[in-house]
Parts: structure tokens; sequence; C-alpha cells
């Protein structure tokens, strides 16, 4: 059954983060609830968590090869770590921490090391404290928000089950 649930949240992981390429403007703001299903696969198991993330990473090699680089260091990473640090961790702050620092190393590795232009063509690709501060920002900020909706989804998946 968890098998089959994987391969479900893959597969849906797989079409939101394709959708930037397939539905261009409207795609780009579904792209990012891909955290939601690799989030909930490692929350409930981190092994499954896994193996969604990466038949994720195979399925768009197959559907949208474009976005092959950018859910790996991003999205999917961040989905993987904080769904993975809620098995760790029992305090926010640490299961955010790890978000972050997952997110953060992510976007800065695409950005600094393979000069992907991940965040348009505004920000340079040569290192700048500026640039640094704000990914940091931005990694802490969306970390937060992806735990506080786990929680909520979590909560309610509880209260269906129970």
């Amino acid at each position: 059954m968890k098998l089959i649930l994987g391969s479900i949240f893959a597969c849906i992981a797989a079409i939101l983060q394709a959708s930037g390429g397939f539905v261009p403007g409207v795609g780009y703001f579904i792209s990012p609830l891909v955290t939601a299903p690799i989030l909930l696969c490692s929350m409930l198991s981190i092994s499954f968590g896994v193996k969604s993330y990466f038949l994720t990473i195979m399925l768009l090699f197959i559907l949208q090869p474009t976005e092959l680089i950018v859910f790996p260091f991003t999205t999917g990473l961040l989905g993987l770590g904080i769904g993975a640090s809620f098995s760790f961790f029992r305090k926010r702050v640490s299961i955010i921490a790890t978000g972050t620092i997952l997110l953060m190393l992510g976007i800065m590795s695409l950005i600094f090391i393979f000069h992907f232009p991940i965040l348009g063509p505004a920000v340079s690709d040569s290192f700048s404290i500026l640039t640094t501060i704000s990914i940091i920002l931005f990694a802490f900020l969306y970390s937060w928000l992806w735990v506080e909706i786990a929680l909520v989804i979590f909560k309610r998946i509880k209260m269906i089950i129970i």
C-alpha cells in the first residue's frame, strides 16, 4: 500500500513540477505545490519519501527535462528534508532549520556552482552577501510556511483516520 501511495505522490509531484513548462504563467504558481506530495510521503516513511523523490526525478526526465535541474535542488529537496526531519526532531525550530539549510544549499549550489539562473537574470551568479542573505531569508520563510502547512495537513489526516 505504501509503495502505491509513494508512486501516486511521485506522479502528482512530477505533474505539478512540470506544470511550469506545460502551462506558462499559471503553471509557475502551481509548481511550488510540488513540495507537498514529497513532504507527505516522507512524513509517512523516510524510505518511501526517498523512493518517491527519485521516482519524481525519473518522471521529470521523461515529462519535462527542463525542470529536472530545479526539482532535485529546491522543492523536492525541501519536501524530503522537512518530511524526514519530522521523524528525527520534535521541536518545530529544528524542523524549520533543517528545511532552511537544505533549501538554501540547493538554491546556492544552483546559482553559484552550476550557474543556473533559478532566480532570473536579475541575480548574478557571482557570490554576493546581499544575494546570500536574501536566499537565507527566503529559505527560512518558505520552510516555515511548509512546516506549518504540513502540520495542518497531518492533523487533518489523523482526524480522518481516527
